[in-house]
């Protein structure tokens, strides 16, 4: 495809994309507002964005696996309607119940749209090509996460309400349908149609029942309880039949055999670290500055402004780089000190701290994510073939995004541990009296600097992860295997015998 055919195709798939994005951070400044509204708790809060990530996360190795098998563009278009349907449900939602159903169904089309549009690129771009349309994704995330907080946060102040939150997307994702459809244009590989139903149902069974512990352990049960055992008991037994399922059938969920590439399986973990900081930085720095300093939504999506800044320079710029040069190891490396570096900063934040600090940690938290999502998804493209590409992608996607699942998880468990003491566990902090206001915003403000440091801690795997990634160089072709030769790079000899057995044949006939 010639760059003009790729960028109009590009511009729906980076809409969609947006509207995903958009969706998912434009609630983060309105949850404190919404759950106010709604009479929601901090464990619901958390729910909130878990229940997207969970679900999310669950179905993005199936909608890689359907794109090996049916039309990347069907399903690309289907992972929009079912997002855009949640999303107009969620905008109707009378309860926290309710809320968390309808972002459970925006999960599902969340899922595709973010495994989809890397197995539809790299079916378009070759490796080598590839790292400066991965920028433009880096771009459309930072500009994505940056317009979500403030755009939620000036719809909330306004007379529209939150419910706006969830239709403002609408509109975008009805052009972002319409563009692909008559711009997208991708070859169908047609291959025997065998889906793995039990493998994808033990999978999701088994990493549902460890999100779910993660979530209620420490507030519905202990964590040293019965609970806790039938809970992780249940999702190692669902893991493992998985894996034993995965070995016998012809068209797995997740082909195991690509864990047996290095850089493969070094990528992946690589991407748990990653979706730990990006998640985790997106959910609570919202609700740090609206809670515990008490900013209004818009000031508070205007704070994060440093780290989406770099986020936005650093994947942009580390993606140029990346195909001039056709490396990715050391913007690898490079972003994964950078990403321990602002979590770690960022750790020693409470509810005093000052703001002109906390902007430069942020900035170096968003230039090691940006120069390490795309690549690491890169990386992992290079190693596999087209036959492979949908399933490879969205297991790195998967695993990205079971690091941010667990992690939200996690920290909003410690979270709401530690602020437990105070406030009855409501989230309308202006209703309560002065002095037990005062302790809710110093609760909260103390309690984000742990929940940083547990995730630069996570980070650290990152950082060990790449340093033994063994590179090798991107190759220029989109699959795997090497184009025929052409007859100019034949041996001049073979170029002969092949003229004159030719002009025989002629004269024969």
């Amino acid at each position: 495809m010639s760059h003009r055919r790729i960028l109009e195709a590009f511009t729906g798939l980076l809409l969609a994309l947006l509207v995903a994005i958009l969706s998912s951070t434009i609630v983060s400044n309105a949850l404190p507002t919404i759950l106010a509204d709604l009479n929601g708790t901090q464990s619901q809060y958390t729910w909130v964005v878990t229940a997207m990530l969970l679900t999310s996360t669950a179905t993005t190795p199936i909608w890689g696996k359907l794109a090996d098998l049916f039309s990347k563009k069907a399903l690309y278009q289907a992972a929009i309607v079912i997002f855009t349907i949640g999303s107009v449900l969620g905008g109707f939602a009378q309860s926290m119940p309710q809320l968390i159903g309808f972002r459970a169904l925006q999960g599902i089309g969340m899922g595709g749209l973010q495994a989809l549009i890397q197995a539809v690129m790299a079916a378009m771009i070759a490796p080598r090509e590839r790292g400066k349309y991965s920028g433009y994704i880096g771009a459309t995330f930072a500009v994505a996460t940056v317009s979500g907080p403030l755009l939620g946060g000036l719809i909330v102040d306004s007379s529209l309400g939150w419910r706006w939150c969830f239709w403002v997307s609408v509109p975008i994702a009805v052009v972002a349908f319409v563009v692909l459809g008559k711009t997208l244009r991708l070859p169908v590989v047609r291959q025997p149609v065998k889906i793995d139903w039990l493998g994808a149902t033990l999978l999701v069974g088994g990493v549902a029942l460890l999100l779910i512990w993660i979530s209620l352990a420490g507030k519905s049960f202990a964590w040293a309880s019965w609970a806790t055992v039938w809970f992780v008991t249940g999702s190692v037994l669902a893991c493992g039949l998985a894996l034993i399922v995965e070995t016998k059938v012809s068209h797995p969920v997740v082909p195991l055999r690509l864990f047996g590439d290095r850089a493969f399986s070094l990528a992946v973990i690589g991407t748990l670290g990653v979706g730990t900081g990006m998640f985790g930085g997106a959910v609570f720095l919202g609700q740090y500055y609206q809670i515990a300093r008490g900013y209004s939504p818009t000031h508070a999506g205007l704070m994060t402004l440093p780290m989406v800044l770099g986020l936005f320079l650093s994947s942009t710029i580390s993606g140029q780089l990346v195909s001039r040069i056709g490396r990715t190891k050391p913007f690898l490396i490079a972003g994964s000190l950078l990403l321990i570096a602002g979590l770690g900063l960022l750790s020693t934040v409470d509810h005093t701290t000052n703001l002109t600090w906390m902007g430069v940690y942020l900035a170096f938290l968003g230039i090691g994510l940006g120069a390490l999502m795309q690549n690491l998804v890169l990386v992992v493209q290079n190693t596999v073939g087209m036959r492979d590409l949908g399933s490879a992608t969205s297991t790195v996607t998967f695993f990205r995004t079971l690091g941010g699942t667990a992690g939200v998880s996690a920290l909003g468990a410690v979270l709401a541990t530690q602020v437990a003491g105070h406030g009855g566990g409501t989230l309308d902090v202006a209703a309560l009296p002065q002095p037990v206001r005062d302790l809710v915003r110093a609760d909260y403000g103390d309690a984000i600097g742990t929940l940083f440091g547990i995730a630069a801690i996570v980070a650290v795997l990152t950082l060990i992860a790449v340093l033994f990634i063994r590179e090798t160089p991107l190759r220029s072709t989109v699959d795997i295997e090497s184009p025929p030769a052409r007859p100019a790079e034949e041996p001049a000899v073979k170029r002969v015998v092949t003229a004159t057995t030719s002009a025989r044949l002629q004269r024969m006939r």
